[in-house]
């Protein structure tokens, strides 16, 4: 795959830099796949992410919103319950740390979280502020058609 070099954009350019962060992530195959993750549209306003965490308690799990990201993190604590006699012989339950980023549209607010058979789901809404709103403006109609009004009879002089 192909990678470009966006520095001479950075350069030249004010105010794009929130677009050449989003083309450098699209760009980079750094993102991990762990752990795997849904987004559902729920509703026409209405969304939810669910992210598979099995195996997190949720005083692990860390959900912070800042302007236009939402970022998950977990952080597993040293399991402390296992008896020392114990030996694991084969791990498949993935127990890392990980941090996911989820990049939020304008006006999009997380409503609230829950965590349910190892699935963390994080609801989001679109609140659209009035004043960002379309609103429909009435066209009015006179039966009658009145004539400008001159104010000045200087027009009618000049084509006298």
């Amino acid at each position: 795959m192909r990678t470009y070099d966006l520095t001479p954009f950075y350069r030249s350019t004010v105010g794009f830099d929130r677009f050449f962060s989003l083309l450098d992530q699209a760009n980079s195959d750094g993102s991990p796949g762990y752990p795997p993750y849904n987004i559902e549209r729920t509703g026409e306003n209405d969304y939810r992410i669910s992210v598979a965490v099995s195996g997190f308690a949720p005083n692990e799990l860390s959900i912070v919103a800042k302007e236009n990201t939402l970022t998950i993190k977990g952080e597993k604590a040293a399991n402390q319950n296992a008896p020392a006699t114990s030996e694991v012989l084969y791990r498949g339950i993935a127990a890392r740390t990980f941090e996911r980023a989820f990049q939020l549209a304008d006006f999009v607010q997380v409503k609230n979280a829950s965590l349910e058979n190892g699935l963390l789901h994080v609801d989001l809404v679109r609140e659209i502020p009035e004043a960002k709103k379309p609103r429909n403006i009435p066209i009015t109609t006179s039966t009658a058609v009145a004539a400008p009004q001159v104010v000045d009879g200087s027009a009618e002089k000049a084509a006298a």
